[in-house]
């Protein structure tokens, strides 16, 4: 059970990084080459390159999704596993965005944290917080033994 959730710890790390260097790249290939929020960024974005960010968006959820039916075994626990790579994935790709270009440059920063179905507009210390917190509560769970169906 330890060995699955390291791994796949490891792979939402790994593919934040991966997204966080692509998103880098599409500001590049957009021409943003000021850090700003992404919230501005969205206005600058080409309309080709917005329709490129949605179905990045969405294989980035199906991705996640496929490797927590791959780990899990009951609907709860790929539900546990889904949480836990994405909130891994999560504070990777902000982890990422900053090492490749400084930004976010504090935790108020505004963000555009998904554009599926509509843009999800809030301070990038949402989501950093809400998954640091879901790390912790699933990992406590674990060393507690609460799951017993792992």
């Amino acid at each position: 059970m330890l060995i699955k959730f390291l791994l796949l710890a490891l792979f939402g790390i790994a593919f934040g990084h991966v997204e966080g260097v692509v998103v880098y790249y599409l500001r590049l290939a957009a021409g943003i080459t000021h850090i700003n929020s992404n919230k501005v960024n969205l206005s600058e974005i080409p309309p080709k390159l917005k329709i490129i960010e949605i179905t990045r968006e969405a294989a980035t959820i199906i991705m996640l999704i496929a490797i927590a039916l791959i780990a899990g075994s009951s609907w709860l626990e790929i539900f546990i596993t889904f949480l836990w790579a994405f909130a891994f994935w999560d504070l990777a790709y902000y982890g990422s965005l900053y090492l490749t270009s400084r930004w976010p440059r504090s935790l108020k920063e505004i963000d555009v944290l998904f554009l599926i179905p509509c843009p999800w507009i809030a301070p990038v210390g949402i989501p950093i917080f809400v998954s640091s917190l879901t790390i912790m509560i699933i990992g406590m769970l674990l060393a507690l033994g609460a799951f017993p169906f792992m």
